[in-house]
């Protein structure tokens, strides 16, 4: 097992707690070909739709670290289909902290208290659809009962860090993104699903502070 929860865990609080993060270099390892500029990345000076997600890790039954990921129904008018984590915009008079756990709650069904909010990783700019995207790690210490909502998760993954870091699981593709042909697009196999795009950039922090 090359992560286990434990230190998992461990190594997250330490890493955040010194707020020296991968940031835009780890990024970059997963970004579309089109999106190779560290500052389209970045949300310093951009207007667009301010957002949260959770990035949620917690134990399995043999004490391997988890991510919670979520499948997107196709019907939906942003990233429909695709695989992101609990978040959405946050709302007036929120910390982008509060917009995570509360979106967290409102699409996969967590309970705030079941988890520990450790902190902020990066910010990351979306230019499809202009989200000031701010992750936040949390941390459950058993894997907890979620519950897609069904107006936006057609799905809940409980990904291994084991299965999704392992080097098989890295791809690389060609297809349309926004009616615009992308010459190069690495991604995560999980499964059925593909992670490209922000979730994967943002795995990929994720990874590099492990």
């Amino acid at each position: 097992m090359r992560f286990a929860f434990e230190a998992v865990a461990e190594r997250l609080r330490s890493r955040i707690a010194v707020g020296v993060l991968p940031g835009h270099d780890a990024h970059l390892t997963m970004a579309p070909s089109n999106r190779l500029d560290r500052w389209m990345l970045s949300v310093e000076g951009k207007q667009g739709r301010e957002a949260a997600v959770l990035v949620l890790v917690h134990p399995d039954e043999h004490g391997a670290a988890c991510v919670v990921l979520t499948a997107r129904p196709d019907g939906m008018r942003d990233h429909a289909g695709q695989v992101a984590f609990p978040g959405g915009r946050r709302e007036t008079g929120e910390t982008f902290a509060d917009a995570a756990l509360r979106e967290a709650h409102e699409e996969v069904g967590l309970d705030a208290q079941d988890a520990e909010l450790v902190g902020p990783m990066t910010p990351l700019y979306i230019p499809p659809t202009r989200f000031l995207c701010h992750p936040f790690v949390a941390l459950a210490d058993v894997q907890p009962a979620l519950v897609p909502g069904e107006a936006e998760v057609a799905a809940i993954l409980h990904v291994p860090l084991d299965d999704l870091f392992a080097p098989e699981a890295l791809a690389f593709g060609t297809w349309e993104v926004n009616g615009q042909p992308s010459a190069q697009v690495p991604y995560y196999r999980v499964g059925a699903y593909r992670v490209w795009g922000a979730t994967a950039m943002m795995l990929a922090e994720l990874r590099a502070m492990l």
